[in-house]
């Protein structure tokens, strides 16, 4: 696949940053941050103390010169602490927020949707969801996000179409795009807060390979898309688009990143059975 090279713009000079779940260099957490960085902005990395201890992130946080806040997201202290310590750190208020958090344990034990432990269920929507809405509560109430400010969260079309292997996540994920159109509504009459997700195409990350089937699904996704699938950088670049002011206008939107893919029946690739 040709990689097209973005080149440093300084699309985002002078804004500061929030980028949650980073974990690896594989995930689009961690491209964002670095393409954040080359294109002028300050920023701030947070994730789970316990996902901090297996990732990479303080590599990512001394190639980006970065400062780490450890945050549970699942928890409102802890998120009111990562704002007044981000505004800290980054000399006043936020311009962007990435929210790039997910997990389900019904999908980590391979237990089928007819099936599924609710205690499980449960847990994945306050991580992957309700976490979310806490975060742009807290924004909210603390007035930490500047007037015309972008928050984006990713997603999948699973939230609008069956996949099978997807399990509870497809119903999380339908529960944080609701949150994205229902808060967007509220902050954007307050302050111009843009809230959108993005519904990338199946990507190579370290929690994306660990659903059953992936790899078969990701060559079937390849074959439908007209442009192929999108790359976890490719998603960084456009995350980039929307904390600019480019798309200013742009709120309470499920924006599909996935090369076609979600408005494709079918292609001559499947009915070859090439």
């Amino acid at each position: 696949m040709t990689q097209i090279i973005i080149m440093s713009y300084q699309l985002l000079k002078g804004k500061k940053g929030i980028i949650s779940g980073a974990l690896d260099s594989n995930s689009i957490a961690w491209k964002v941050a670095e393409k954040c960085h080359e294109q002028g902005a300050t920023i701030v990395l947070t994730n789970a103390p316990i996902a901090m201890r297996m990732g990479e992130i303080k590599n990512l946080a001394s190639k980006t010169n970065s400062s780490i806040v450890p945050a549970d997201a699942t928890n409102v202290e802890d998120i009111e602490k990562l704002f007044k310590e981000s505004q800290q750190i980054l000399g006043g208020k936020i311009d962007f927020v990435l929210h790039s958090i997910g997990m389900s344990i019904n999908i980590r034990k391979n237990i089928p949707y007819t099936e599924l432990n609710y205690d499980y269920f449960m847990k994945g929507i306050d991580v992957s969801a309700l976490s979310f809405h806490k975060l742009l509560a807290v924004a909210y109430k603390l007035d930490a996000i500047n007037d015309y400010g972008s928050v984006v969260a990713l997603t999948y079309a699973a939230a609008q179409r069956t996949y099978p292997f997807y399990t509870d996540m497809a119903d999380i994920k339908a529960m944080l795009e609701s949150i994205a159109r229902s808060f967007g509504y509220h902050y954007g009459k307050r302050n111009k807060v843009r809230v959108n997700t993005v519904s990338q195409s199946p990507t190579k990350t370290t929690a994306g390979s660990g659903i059953k089937g992936f790899e078969e699904f990701y060559d079937y996704a390849q074959k439908i898309s007209p442009l192929g699938n999108a790359t976890a950088e490719d998603c960084a670049n456009y995350c980039l688009t929307l904390f600019s002011d480019l798309t200013k206008m742009v709120t309470m939107q499920n924006l599909f990143h996935d090369g076609g893919y979600s408005t494709t029946g079918v292609s001559y690739e499947i009915l070859n059975n090439k």
